[in-house]
Parts: C-alpha cells; structure tokens; sequence
C-alpha cells in the first residue's frame, strides 16, 4: 500500500538529515529496487552534498488526498545510470535542461530508504467524514494506521 500511494504523489520535499532545509522534488519510486529516484541540475545543494559519495537524506511527503504522509529517512547518492535516466525522463523534466537529457547539468539521484515514519488515511472524503461522525458520536476519530516501516 506504501508505494502504490507513493507512485500518485509527484512532489514531496527532499533535503540532507543534518540541514533540515528541505526542497520540493518529483521523486520517481522503484518498488522493485525499494528505492526513490530524483533528477536535478549541477550546482543544486542536493547535487554539490552527492558530488562526493552518499548522505544521510530525509524525504517529508504529505498528500491528504491520497491518504499518506510519510518521514522517509535514508541515504542520497548520485547516480551515472543511462538506461534509467532514459526511463524517467518526462515531458516535466524536459522543461528544467534546454538541451535535454544529453544536457550537462542532469544529475540522477538515489534515495535508498532505510526507515520510514507512515500515517495512512482513507484520503480527505474519509477525514472529513469520520471528523463528521466523531461530532455527532462524541468518539475520538480513527483516522487510519501509524506505523514504521525498515527498509
């Protein structure tokens, strides 16, 4: 259920662990490989932290419409992959690098989970609805599942 709602978000915020200055990013999730994978622009902070091998990276998603919210704590490194660059690349990105994917300034990057905090919901119509009834009931609301996950 983690990745299926994973895969409808588009943009979350991504940052290093000991900064904490998050910035939004289209993540690209590997259920496969467990992984979140990001293309960004030489000279970014991200792409400098990467230059010389893995950090510590947090990745904060929170769609209510669809229900998640997640910590996503693990390990940023940059990746020289073609066939996977070749694999991502959207119309989106394409936006971003005037010369496209040959562009100089593409960087991929690989998140590697190693934990992550998850609250899953029913989505806003659900909120809303069980916030409805826990006025009318006097029940706390049960708004969904809290749970942690390893990687």
């Amino acid at each position: 259920m983690f990745w299926d709602r994973l895969d409808d978000i588009s943009v979350a915020m991504l940052g290093l662990t000991d900064d904490m200055r998050l910035v939004p990013m289209s993540h690209y999730s590997d259920r496969d490989e467990a992984a979140l994978w990001f293309i960004t622009a030489r000279g970014t902070e991200l792409a400098e932290a990467v230059a010389t091998g893995p950090v510590p990276a947090l990745h904060v998603v929170g769609d209510g419409g669809m229900g998640l919210s997640a910590r996503i704590e693990g390990r940023l490194s940059r990746i020289s992959d073609k066939a996977k660059l070749d694999e991502l690349w959207n119309a989106v990105t394409s936006s971003w690098f005037e010369e496209g994917r040959q562009d100089d300034d593409v960087h991929l990057m690989r998140l590697d989970p190693s934990s992550a905090k998850v609250w899953i919901t029913g989505g806003s119509a659900s909120f809303l609805y069980k916030i409805a009834k826990s006025k009318v009931t006097g029940e706390t609301p049960d708004l969904g599942e809290h749970l942690r996950l390893d990687f």
